[in-house]
């Protein structure tokens, strides 16, 4: 897990994945880790070959590919496993853009669901105590691009379901999904997946969102216009979680990742904490008209001090 700066959390208003992911990542301070990176992989959610916002749009990952570009020689990989029994990983990378994307930008496409692997152990894991791990994915930094979804078994998914797309079917799938070893015990397969490897960084797509299901239904209405990133992925799942409108202490699989995979207790010096409470020093970035549409009727947001930049801390409950 890489140290992206002081803050595990960052919101940008959505206007375009052009301008406004360079925004997030400035707010994050990825670029001096991003830089020094010598092999980058970026894990879309590609569930199915379904159009966004079931999948990760493309137009975002071009858009941290041109980031990562800009300021880093690393090997830039586009790596997913679907999870549909029906077809490879390549129909979604074909269908939904990624294999002209990955022509245009020069970078690399990869099959999680045929990757090599290496075998993982963890005595904490009771589902899994043993992990068939793609090497790729424990080998590179890792940027997860998930969209923001209600979930019919997860009731959310978020970054750290968005790794179950590492799980080789091979290992890990049935005859109604590729992933259906998961299903059995949903929340606590998440929780474990994520011992064994978390995101380093992740983007998670909040321009739109799915309002009941993982697979289609009603988008949100109005969109969410939300694009969030951070290095902590309970962090991340939890703010986005609320966005949907689901507190994250109902979403197990975050309940238990809580303290267990976060990264740091991040604290404004001057702000008066709780012991009930973890605040997450999040950065917002204000547009140039001072709107603060996004979190200006929050009364849970309290302003802090953070220089040049409008910053808030906001309290997630115990």
């Amino acid at each position: 897990m890489m140290n992206m700066g002081k803050i595990p959390l960052g919101i940008v208003d959505f206007c375009s994945y052009e301008k406004s992911l360079p925004a997030l990542m400035e707010l994050l301070g990825a670029a001096p880790v991003l830089g020094s990176q010598n092999r980058v992989v970026i894990k879309p959610n590609l569930v199915n070959s379904s159009p966004p916002p079931i999948t990760t749009p493309v137009k975002l990952v071009a858009a941290i590919i041109e980031y990562v570009k800009s300021i880093s020689d690393a090997e830039i990989v586009v790596a997913e496993g679907c999870g549909i029994p029906l077809y490879n990983t390549d129909r979604p990378f074909r269908k939904l853009g990624y294999a002209e994307l990955a022509k245009s930008k020069e970078v690399v496409l990869v099959d999680l669901n045929h990757a090599e692997l290496m075998e993982l152990t963890d005595h904490r894991c009771r589902v899994f105590p043993q992990f068939m791990m793609p090497r790729l994915v424990m080998e590179s930094f890792l940027i997860s691009v998930p969209v923001l979804k209600k979930h019919s078994l997860a009731k959310v998914t978020l970054t750290m379901k968005n790794m179950l797309g590492c799980a080789p079917p091979d290992h890990y799938g049935g005859l109604v999904w590729k992933k259906s070893r998961f299903h059995k015990n949903m929340h606590r397969s998440i929780f474990e997946m994520n011992l064994y490897r978390t995101p380093d960084l992740t983007i998670l797509d909040g321009s739109v969102g799915l309002a009941k299901y993982h697979l289609g239904g009603p988008k949100c209405n109005p969109p969410v216009g939300k694009l969030i990133g951070g290095c902590d992925p309970v962090a991340v799942d939890a703010y986005g979680a609320g966005l949907l409108g689901v507190d994250w202490n109902d979403v197990k699989h975050i309940a238990l990742a809580h303290t267990v995979l976060v990264i740091r207790d991040v604290r404004s010096e001057r702000a008066q904490t709780q012991l009930s409470c973890i605040y997450v020093l999040i950065q917002v970035y204000i547009p140039a008209d001072g709107g603060f549409d996004c979190i200006h009727d929050d009364p849970c947001f309290q302003k802090v001090d953070c220089s040049d930049k409008v910053c808030f801390i906001h309290p997630f409950a115990v």
